[in-house]
């Protein structure tokens, strides 16, 4: 496993190169580029038909740089500067516990001070050098796929905070003991949670931009499944704990690969099993037993999804039919797929289940509805 983007590049090239990025992070940057560039394309092409609109807005240009504007960018630069500098003269630390240097209180004072002063100078220029005597008014045309990197921003953080309550609601036990920790750590999230809260946050903005619920919807769902399938992968790679149950059972196929029927996730990011032998470092633990690798299972499942998804949206005519076939073939997906996970699991009325399988069992009919709605209301929708 490679918990750590240094881990990767050892193991390839047998060099250590000490960086402080975690392999998890870094697919999940990965899974938004996807899921912007699928976004993107499938505006363009909705904007291409006449379903979505471009919209005019009025902005005021020539202004000189406000008060306000220095002392938010002051601000920004302060915190920029106050954790940078230090992490840079603290770099083993950095590189050793990222997250810790990244969380704390602790900081470097005058670095925070010097990028203080950098960032409000910039602003000041740059409002400076494009002066007028007197502002003025102009009107702009905004195309749809240009609010798209502002929704992928919203889907980020609502995202990361929906997927972090979800987990902590999930793992009650573990938050009630480190209610600041199980917070702050950027381990535990939970899908679900991040993608009820981040697509409410993206219809949010949307909706206030002129696109269409319905609309936004269809647009979502291939992106949202292309980014799953990419962030994945950063789940196998690191081994954050997101695995199957124990899988001793014979492979089906003599060519089947190890690695893809059974799996111990040596060196995993979760620190969980028993010690390696020999291993030097913080990521030294190995699963007693193989375990059904399951996040690769969903990288491979759900990019035939996606694939899926991107053939026949040329075919799916009635708005929100096509988030709803999203929402069908993701809640399929998840609720077979924990069959086999590692879960926490309730019990209500003597019926055992999973967060995710009840979601998921939520998300499918949920979709179903949707798709039914169109079709009955195919005429009303025609026009929508």
């Amino acid at each position: 496993m490679f918990p750590t983007v240094s881990h990767f590049i050892e193991y390839l090239f047998g060099i250590q190169v000490p960086l402080p990025f975690n392999t998890f992070g870094v697919f999940v940057a990965l899974a938004f580029v996807a899921g912007y560039w699928a976004f993107s394309q499938e505006a363009k092409r909705k904007e291409a038909l006449g379903k979505l609109q471009t919209v005019k807005k009025s902005i005021v240009t020539g202004k000189p740089a406000s008060t306000n504007e220095l002392i938010l960018n002051g601000v920004f630069g302060f915190l920029i500067g106050y954790k940078l500098v230090y992490a840079l003269l603290n770099y083993q630390l950095f590189v050793s516990d990222a997250q810790t240097v990244l969380l704390s209180l602790q900081g470097n004072f005058i670095g925070g001070l010097f990028f203080a002063g950098l960032f409000a100078y910039w602003d000041y220029k740059e409002k400076n050098a494009n002066k007028l005597p007197k502002p003025k008014t102009v009107e702009v045309v905004q195309h749809p796929h240009e609010l798209m990197g502002t929704l992928i921003v919203w889907a980020a953080v609502w995202g990361f905070l929906g997927a972090k309550i979800f987990d902590n609601l999930e793992h009650w036990d573990t938050f009630v003991k480190d209610p600041i920790g199980s917070l702050l750590s950027f381990s535990g999230l939970t899908f679900y949670g991040g993608l009820i809260c981040g697509g409410a946050a993206v219809l949010y903005i949307a909706r206030k931009n002129g696109i269409k619920p319905l609309h936004m919807l269809d647009i979502g769902g291939p992106g949202m499944m292309l980014a799953y399938s990419v962030g994945r992968i950063g789940c196998h790679m690191s081994g954050d704990g997101d695995w199957g149950i124990v899988n001793v059972h014979p492979k089906p196929f003599a060519w089947f690969p190890d690695w893809l029927w059974g799996y111990t996730y040596p060196n995993n990011v979760a620190n969980e099993g028993e010690r390696i032998v020999g291993c030097v470092g913080r990521f030294c633990n190995e699963l007693p037993m193989p375990v059904y690798p399951t996040p690769i299972y969903e990288t491979i499942v759900c990019f035939i999804l996606f694939l899926i998804l991107w053939r026949i949206r040329h075919q799916i005519k009635l708005p929100g039919m096509l988030f709803g076939v999203y929402l069908m073939m993701n809640g399929t997906e998840r609720f077979f797929i924990e069959l086999i996970r590692v879960n926490t699991k309730y019990t209500v009325a003597g019926i055992q289940f999973t967060q995710a399988e009840l979601i998921s069992l939520l998300l499918f009919l949920s979709g179903l509805a949707l798709v039914i709605n169109a079709v009955k209301n195919k005429e009303k929708l025609a026009n929508y």
